[in-house]
């Protein structure tokens, strides 16, 4: 990464951490990452450059974790998941049973902070919907 690379970066990260500031605490990361939980939900933001003029924030929500492998529960998180417009449903299988994170990636060069934190707290925010939805039906099973 070059020092231009790393400032662009850079500047694009302390804008989200003061958007993110203003309603939530925010930890930044030795990498330069941003750490901070909406409500029962922990996530993370990155920044990386992959062009002149194209900055992308990634926007990673842990929305659940540990919820029992059943199909009908993904298909019903991915029809929630869908009826937002921000962000891409993950599913990972794990031994313990099925965890669920919501992503959305933007770019966000010239980007104030009230325009990050609309974008950030509409992703966080369903996120947020989405852990409920789902363990309200984990909880009707």
């Amino acid at each position: 990464m070059t020092s231009d690379e790393a400032e662009t970066t850079a500047r694009l990260l302390t804008a989200a951490r003061e958007a993110l500031e203003t309603f939530h605490d925010v930890h930044v990361d030795d990498d330069g990452a941003l750490t901070f939980a909406h409500g029962d939900v922990p996530c993370a933001v990155q920044g990386m450059r992959l062009a002149e003029g194209l900055t992308m924030l990634s926007l990673t929500c842990v929305v659940a974790w540990d919820l029992p492998d059943d199909p009908a529960l993904a298909v019903s998180a991915a029809e929630r998941a869908g009826e937002g417009l921000f962000g891409t449903l993950g599913v990972v299988h794990t031994e313990r049973g099925m965890d669920v994170t919501l992503r959305y990636a933007f770019p966000a060069d010239g980007l104030g902070v009230a325009p990050l934190s609309t974008i950030l707290m509409l992703v966080v925010s369903t996120a947020s919907k989405l852990r409920a939805d789902l363990l309200a039906s984990v909880e009707q099973r």
